[in-house]
């Protein structure tokens, strides 16, 4: 499988003015010799993976967690954090009392979150239970953060990008995956690269892209309130081994896990051939940033960055399809041509500005992840029953 790359079309060059606020005064982590840090949501798969990946760096730091463990799955997490000397508490973050359990840190990574844009939308799960742990989960991380003087890391999402925009993009076909059109006219924002920062926020956006939009509004205004650091990286897709797939999240690990073992699957949407296009980001690529960000909490750089695999990652599902065939064997993919809520053709993460602002750039291509996940599969054929699907 080849990854999709774009011909770009005649537009005006857009001038990518980022946010920035007053550099928060330097907090206490500076004076401390060992850093201590609080990932949220750590025995999830992007939290758990964070965690894992600070302690085989060598990083020389103090860490903790914190998960309410809802997610099918996430005691296998708890269990391998613990062998690694990794704290782990349960709580939930929407209640107040099981954050003052917490002791104090340096930093929050914030990587809890209910993650599926369907949620609260589809008939099926709870719109207010969705905004209490995305939003009402928030406000009280940052009242941690201000009684702490906290930095905080808030890993948000690529959906808080509007709807419309992308949802009427002119797209073709290329190499079994969609682009968008050459000479179209493409909405301010988007670019040979991607979504860039500057891409419309407007509502719809999804209630899912409505909480972690306003969970940026509020960690950026408390931020500047009660001086602490801030900084928000709007993640791609997520993808790896370990990822408890679902179509709704980690399609990567979802799709590769049902293939393997040869349960059923369905391009749905789009004329049902598969050719919607997502981006896809290792998590464990994220820490070379995080570390940067961590150890300059007052450097005068935009607060709010794109992280992603970028448009080298970009891969469809019918693309994704065919590396599954020629990895495991044919395995036969229904078509529903039926349209699905907030499905998107084309939403790749342009990280220029990551590149240029902090000099990051991922550096675990998609075809290393895919085998990665792979394996994984081979090796767990149970593993989307432990996940619930």
């Amino acid at each position: 499988m080849t990854p999709v790359f774009f011909a770009c079309p005649a537009h005006s060059p857009i001038i990518l003015r980022p946010l920035r606020l007053p550099a928060p005064r330097p907090t206490r982590m500076i004076a401390r010799q060992r850093m201590k840090i609080l990932i949220t949501g750590i025995c999830g798969f992007v939290g758990a993976t964070l965690a894992e990946s600070i302690r085989n760096s060598g990083w020389s730091c103090s860490l903790l967690g914190i998960d309410n463990f809802t997610r099918p799955g996430s005691e296998i997490n708890r269990l391998r954090l613990r062998r690694l000397g990794v704290e782990v508490y349960a709580g939930d973050l929407r209640m107040a009392s099981d954050l003052e359990a917490l002791p104090p840190v340096d930093w929050v990574i914030d990587a809890a979150a209910n993650a599926s844009v369907l949620a609260g939308a589809d008939g099926q799960t709870s719109s207010r239970q969705l905004l209490e742990h995305n939003l009402l989960g928030t406000v009280q991380l940052l009242e941690y953060c201000k009684r702490h003087r906290a930095g905080l890391i808030l890993l948000s999402t690529s959906r808080v990008y509007a709807i419309e925009p992308l949802a009427h993009l002119p797209v073709t076909v290329e190499n079994n995956a969609f682009i968008p059109q050459p000479g179209a006219s493409w909405p301010a924002g988007l670019t040979l690269e991607g979504i860039n920062e500057s891409f419309s926020t407007d509502a719809p956006r999804s209630i899912y892209g409505a909480t972690k939009l306003a969970s940026e509004i509020l960690a950026l205004e408390y931020g500047a309130d009660f001086n602490f650091p801030v900084w928000i990286n709007r993640c791609g897709v997520m993808a790896g081994a370990g990822q408890f797939g679902r179509p709704d999240q980690g399609i990567f690990s979802f799709w590769i896990h049902s293939h393997c073992q040869k349960r059923p699957l369905k391009f749905i949407g789009f004329d049902g051939l598969g050719h919607q296009v997502r981006d896809c980001l290792h998590p464990r690529d994220l820490l070379p940033l995080l570390r940067a960000q961590m150890n300059q909490p007052t450097a005068d750089k935009p607060r709010i960055i794109n992280v992603s695999g970028g448009r080298a990652s970009a891969t469809s599902l019918r693309q994704l399809t065919d590396w599954c065939n020629a990895r495991f064997g044919p395995h036969s993919v229904q078509s529903d041509p039926r349209p699905r809520p907030f499905d998107l053709p084309w939403v790749v993460l342009d990280a220029s500005l990551a590149r240029v602002a902090w000099g990051w750039t991922p550096q675990t291509p998609a075809l290393e992840i895919f085998e990665e996940i792979a394996r994984h599969a081979e090796q767990n054929p149970d593993w989307l029953e432990l996940s619930g699907v």
